[in-house]
């Protein structure tokens, strides 16, 4: 058997026997078959996510920010949605991906099984009404205990055992699987009745019966929005960085590792940093040796000649405009790429295939990162 498929039949048997031991000491009665058993189950199981999971032609191969197993969960939810709630049109991974990004951040931090589960749990604050999270009111388990959200779509226990889904198929209905969780999402946002999620007000109504809040609607409705651009406008296959553009990502690349100072930056490489009276203060970066975003945007640039202003707001408002609508596809290596709530505040490097070059925040370093499209406002082309 392959290393691989072994290990991973290994971990299969040990959580099912965990929740199912009953299952498991039958199968222990018959010690010819249960190994050869055991991988078929699991053969089974993995096949059918990714016979399931490969998406409609409207899903990406791959969206920057989003773990693959959790993209093959909404695709897989957005194609099942229809069976389950045949009068639902236009659900989409979008939607879904749109709900878990601002419930987990496509379960940021954690590590996504091939079948879905998720370790460690992602479990929000008790919500006892102490006001952490926003949360004034208290909210009870049946049991009377304090609630609090599970997994990547932060479900209430009470929620989920009304309208829980087994998306992968393992007979078992869990909150911390991004396949359970997705199809349940899926069915939630449908609702009981009629629903075209292709029209903004229904689109709107589903959202508002997931979390009634208008500031979360509209965030949402955002990631959607910038989720559906990258579906419209696939990421191209652009060649490798050459010329000054390759200058210029060498002498971002060549920093790497540098730590983040706000403030620092020159163009002859990094310097101290400056006070700035809250978030930085607190981790001293007046005292430190390095960059912050766009003083390594400043610092790469100057390789190749070009100035630019010590300020992101300001390199955006510089060459030609790249509309976030466009999505990666208006990208090439060497852009600037820049991120706003409202207004800039963090620029980067565009290296190609999804990726960029930042100084990321206070506390890190110059490092690689997914262009993330949650709170992505557009690019800049500023060499020929």
């Amino acid at each position: 058997m392959n290393p691989l498929l072994a290990l991973r039949v290994a971990e299969y048997a040990r959580d099912a026997y965990r929740q199912h031991p009953w299952r498991w000491r039958i199968l222990a009665a018959l010690p010819l078959a249960a190994p050869l058993l055991a991988a078929l189950l699991l053969a089974g199981v993995l096949i059918a996510i990714a016979d399931d999971s490969s998406g409609s032609p409207e899903t990406p191969g791959d969206v920057p920010g989003i773990p693959p197993v959790m993209l093959a969960a909404y695709a897989r939810a957005a194609q099942r949605v229809a069976q389950l709630r045949p009068d639902c049109r236009v659900m989409r991974w979008a939607v879904l991906a749109g709900i878990a990004q601002e419930e987990s951040h496509h379960a940021l931090g954690r590590t996504i099984a091939p079948n879905g589960d998720i370790t460690p749990s992602i479990l929000g604050p008790l919500l006892d009404g102490s006001g952490t999270g926003g949360n004034r009111t208290p909210i009870r388990n049946l049991d009377g205990t304090f609630a609090r959200a599970e997994g990547p779509f932060q479900f209430l226990s009470t929620t989920w055992s009304t309208v829980a889904q087994d998306g992968n198929d393992d007979g078992i209905r869990n909150p911390q699987n991004a396949f359970d969780a997705a199809l349940t999402a899926a069915v939630y946002l449908c609702g009981r009745g009629p629903r075209d999620l292709g029209k903004e007000s229904e689109l709107r109504d589903a959202i508002y019966s997931y979390n009634a809040s208008q500031v979360y609607i509209d965030q949402v409705l955002a990631d959607i929005r910038n989720y559906d651009a990258l579906r419209l406008h696939p990421a191209a296959a652009h060649s490798p960085a050459s010329g000054q553009a390759k200058q210029v990502i060498d002498a971002a690349m060549s920093q790497l590792g540098v730590t983040y100072a706000w403030g620092g930056g020159t163009a002859a490489g990094p310097s101290r940093g400056i006070r700035d009276g809250g978030e930085a203060d607190r981790h001293g970066d007046y005292d430190k040796i390095g960059f912050d975003c766009s003083g390594l945007t400043l610092y790469a640039y100057a390789r190749v000649g070009v100035a630019l202003p010590h300020q992101s707001g300001a390199q955006f408002s510089l060459g030609t405009r790249l509309p976030r609508t466009a999505g990666l596809a208006a990208l090439r290596p060497g852009d600037l790429v820049f991120y706003s709530p409202g207004i800039i505040h963090h620029v980067g490097i565009y290296l190609g295939d999804g990726q960029m070059v930042n100084a990321f925040a206070s506390g890190t370093f110059v490092r690689k990162d997914p262009v993330n499209l949650h709170e992505y406002a557009g690019g800049v082309h500023l060499l020929p």
